[in-house]
Parts: C-alpha cells; structure tokens; sequence
C-alpha cells in the first residue's frame, strides 16, 4: 500500500481534505466499481466561525478526518473503496445558507454524506435536501426533535441528542429536586421552540410550573432585560435554553446581575464543557446539566480524547466525539455492504446495535432513524474538585438509553 497522501485546500466558507489508500478492492470483490464516482465524499456542515463555532466547527471536521484515518488503518489494501475526501462548508447558522450549501455539497461536491450541522432551523433545511436527493445525512449538532418526528425521512439520521432527552434528564432531575417554580428563556428558532416545548412537558410532568416563556432573538449577546423580567416574578429557577456563545453571554450577565444572592437557581438546557471551559467553573456554581458524552468518564473516552487533544490542542466536546462516531459506522456500513448506494446504507444501519466510544448501549432505530444510547446527568465541578485542566464533569447519574430518549411508540414519524 503507498503511503498516505494528504492534500487540503481551503477557503471563507468550505474546504476539501482528500486522503487517498490505495488497496486492493473489499470483501466480495466489490471494489470502486459499487461506487457511483469511484470514490466517498464525506461532508461537514456547521458554523466554522460564529457562536457554535468551538462547540463543533472545525474541530468536528477534524474529528471526521481522524474516522477516515482511522478506517484506513484498520482495513488497509483491503478497504472496498481507494478514495475518501472529506469536505466541509459554513452554513453561518442560517437555514437558507444551509440549504444551499447541501445543495452544492450532494451536486457539485459529491457528497455521498453530510454530517453534523448544528442550528434546528438549519438542520431540518438539510434534512429536506436529503429527502430530495436521496442522499445521506447524519445529524449531529441539532436538537429539534422534529428531525425524527413529524419532518423525518428515510435517509436522514439523529445521532446525539435532542430537546426531549435533554429535557427529560435535566428539567426532570431540578424539578424533583425542589426548584418547581420556572422561568424559561429560549432563542427564538427552531431549537429554542423545541426546548421550551419539551421542557415545559418534563417540568410539568414532575410536578413543577412555567410562569413565563421569554423569547429572545438569535445570536444575540445582551439578555440583562430578558433576565430582570425572569427575575421578576421571584422563581425557583431560571431555565436557559441557549447554547455555545449565546449561553456564555447569558450565563455572565445572569452572574453580574446577582441572581444567585437572590436565591434564583440557573438550570442549563444545552451545555457544552467547550462552554465551561471559556467561562470557568465558577461562573456555574455547580449547575446540574444533561450530558451525551464526557471526554474523562471511562479510560476509553480519555484514550481518544488525548489523540484528539494531540490533533487540536483542545479537549473534545460531545459534538466532536460523536462527529467521530457518525463518520466511522457509516464508512464501516460502507466497508461491510461493499457499496455507497444510500439505500442500501439505511439498510444495513437500521436496527443495528452499536457500541463506540460515544454510543455506550446504542441502537438506531429502523422506525425513526433516532439514535439512542446512554446519556448522563452531570454536575459542574467546583475549583477545589478540578483536578486537571478541562476535568470540570462529576457524572451524577447514567440514564439508560431506552429512558433517555422519546419512547418509540410516542414518534410521529412516518417515511411513507
């Protein structure tokens, strides 16, 4: 086998990293001929630049190269195609640049995949293009239920999380833990809707209440009026459904404006430890938060999470982790079907069980394309607990993947 060849190229919005095997064709023989162009495009699509950029961004690109690597590694002369790109664009978090750039990357790049794409909004303007052009995607960055739900498709996938198994981990545990009384403060767009939604139902259902539900746009960076008429009404728990940049803005103004002295308690709907890790722990106090992946939680995670540090110089989040995931069971559905045909890949991956480093107890399921696995309720360290830099995670509690995620019986999908 020669040895590896990288090339990369790159511009504002979008970029190419070609990695180049040259083997020998896979098992039956299938070789580059099952392929439509002789070759795989593997497709990143997220914010490279804007509040969701360190949450995901490039280093999800990254973390989709070192899939490729690795698959290259592991089945060498014998992998059933001789050539993967990765490539990847900046949808800037707005739906219509999301849907153009799915566009150019299935028609003009080749993409036989996109992944990732943080942004509800953008999410499900990706999810549309793949239903069009009967070509895979694998969500990653993205809440919104409605991905498996009532705007599902056969050849769209929901790897991560959502807005319900966030919110049935964390607004469940603070209401039952006394904090009954909420504010909640969402963006208004597709993710912030779908949050409020599904935490105004877990609140609910664990015997707590909303006052206020407080829209607030998106980006945005000044939440001081929004969080004076949350405060307002004197709650138990303010309840933030932002995210990346959005959140650590909001968490610093919740801070200066002395809402902890007040005895109103700040409950997280999204975090990622790329967010504490900008902020400090103590700008948390101890929050409690659902988490989907923790880089230190078994020697595992930690082994990849110190390759990952070695490429990047940073620790991976959970978007990052599962990016590596998503990429490696698609190439090895690839590799075992000896083709690139999507639906032959739905195929294979349906019902497929699945234990990675990020789906611990996973399962794709064939009726709705939800991913679930097991998920963590997880609680900011306090300065003293850190032991190391980026060690800021206690895991509190692991829900097992069927009570993590919507009950298949109550989806709404139907691929038709």
């Amino acid at each position: 086998m020669s040895t590896k060849r990288i090339v990369a190229t790159a511009v504002v919005t979008a970029g190419v990293l070609a990695l180049s095997a040259c083997g020998n064709a896979g098992p039956g023989g299938a070789g580059s001929d099952e392929f439509t162009d002789g070759k795989l495009v593997l497709a990143v699509l997220n914010d490279q630049s804007g509040v969701y950029k360190d949450l995901s961004g490039p280093n999800s690109v990254k973390a989709v190269e070192m899939a490729v690597a690795d698959f290259q590694e592991r089945h060498g002369d014998d992998a059933v195609v001789e050539d993967v790109e990765v490539t990847f664009a900046d949808h800037q978090n707005k739906p219509d640049v999301a849907n153009t750039k799915a566009q150019e990357l299935y028609d003009r790049d080749s993409a036989d995949i996109i992944l990732d794409v943080p942004t509800s909004s953008a999410a499900l303007a990706v999810a549309t293009q793949a239903a069009e052009k009967e070509k895979l995607y694998f969500n990653i960055g993205a809440a919104t239920t409605e991905l498996t739900g009532a705007q599902c498709n056969k050849y769209t996938f929901h790897w991560a999380y959502d807005t319900y198994q966030l919110a049935n981990a964390t607004g469940t545990a603070v209401t039952e833990g006394g904090a009954t009384d909420w504010q909640i403060i969402y963006p208004d767009y597709a993710f912030g809707q779908d949050m409020d939604k599904s935490f105004t139902a877990a609140i609910e259902a664990a015997g707590g209440t909303v006052g206020d539900h407080i829209a607030t746009p998106f980006p945005n960076d000044n939440f001081s009026t929004f969080l004076t008429r949350a405060a307002s009404a004197e709650p138990d728990v303010i309840g933030t459904m932002q995210a990346g940049g959005d959140l650590i803005n909001l968490v610093k103004q919740y801070n200066e404006g002395g809402y902890v002295d007040q005895g109103i308690e700040l409950a997280v709907g999204l975090m990622f430890i790329t967010d504490i890790h900008s902020l400090g722990v103590e700008a948390f106090n101890g929050v409690n938060f659902a988490e989907a992946w923790y880089w230190n939680f078994d020697d595992e995670n930690r082994a990849w999470a110190d390759r990952f540090m070695e490429e990047t110089g940073t620790r991976p989040s959970f978007a990052h982790a599962a990016n590596y995931s998503a990429a490696t069971q698609y190439l090895e559905a690839v590799q075992a079907e000896g083709t690139d045909d999507a639906d032959t890949i739905v195929g294979h991956l349906e019902g497929k069980e699945i234990d990675d480093v990020f789906l611990k107890n996973g399962k794709i399921r064939a009726e709705d394309h939800r991913v679930i696995h097991d998920v963590y309720l997880a609680r900011v360290k306090t300065a003293d607990e850190v032991t190391e830099e980026w060690d800021y995670e206690e895991i509190l509690a692991t829900i097992p993947a069927e009570e993590a995620f919507k009950p298949v019986e109550d989806s709404t999908c139907s691929f038709g």
